[in-house]
């Protein structure tokens, strides 16, 4: 016979282990929740990792999606660069000469020749900046040295957003021929021409020395070629290499301008 004390001792036991047992069941499912969102994290990491090594990778191949990428002599877009703030200079030039553009850098003399006949609002447009030495103490932030061979200058603030605070038109796009099969005609070294914004008649004050052949789209002024003397120093220029060994960023040998003059031939 049972006691009523052996009864309450029982039943208090059993109350006991079952409120145990809903603990422990109450761990599991939380032990396999945890499971179940560590495996979810686990998921996006792995995705997230795939995704940025996709899009970034290691540094060697930075550099070479980097030079894909950025096969394009841009002044990207800004107030200063792509919105007309003032009116483009008005024209003084003889359209009928030529004009040479003489930069002093820290690399040595630069000049190029521009047709004024082909080009008469560049030519106008530089020669007025030369004469506010807008140009003067700028430096030529940009080179490029896989796909296209490129050193781009003429913007003062120094990062490829400043310009002059207006816009040309473009000028003497079919001079280098009909495009080819993938959109691209071949800008020759010591060709000058002018950077923009990937939209037409979106200069401004960037422009571009090619230092080797390069295959771009027929949609960059050319306006001036390079003497031979010129070409050696932007090759130069190009051979040392980009900062940080990159195939596209700011020289290693620091280009600085000091003097631009603009004057008739």
């Amino acid at each position: 016979m049972v006691s009523s004390d052996q009864r309450r001792r029982q039943l208090a036991r059993e109350k006991f282990e079952r409120q145990q047992q809903r603990r422990e069941d109450a761990r599991r499912r939380t032990r396999r929740l945890t499971v179940v969102i560590a495996s979810a994290v686990a998921v996006v990491a792995v995705i997230g990792g795939a995704t940025y090594f996709a899009t970034n990778g290691d540094d060697d191949k930075d550099n070479k999606a980097g030079a894909a990428a950025s096969q394009s002599p841009s002044a990207p877009p800004s107030p200063s660069v792509s919105e007309k703030t003032e009116p483009e200079p008005g024209m003084e030039i003889d359209k009928t000469a030529k004009y040479t553009m003489s930069l002093k850098t820290s690399q040595g003399d630069i000049s190029f020749a521009m047709d004024a006949a082909k080009t008469p609002h560049t030519t106008n447009s530089f020669k007025s900046l030369a004469d506010k030495k807008f140009f003067d103490g700028t430096k030529c932030h940009r080179l490029t040295t896989q796909g296209i061979f490129v050193l781009q200058c003429g913007d003062p603030k120094g990062d490829g957003t400043g310009g002059p605070g207006y816009t040309i038109p473009d000028e003497n796009l079919t001079a280098l021929g009909k495009a080819g099969a993938d959109g691209k005609v071949t800008y020759p070294a010591g060709t000058v021409a002018m950077a923009n914004t990937g939209q037409a008649h979106t200069g401004g004050s960037q422009f571009f020395l090619v230092y080797k052949d390069s295959k771009l789209p027929p949609s960059y002024t050319p306006f001036g070629t390079m003497d031979q003397d010129s070409l050696k120093a932007v090759e130069a220029i190009g051979k040392a290499g980009v900062t940080g060994g990159a195939a596209d960023g700011a020289p290693k040998k620091a280009v600085n301008i000091s003097k631009a003059a603009v004057d008739k031939a």
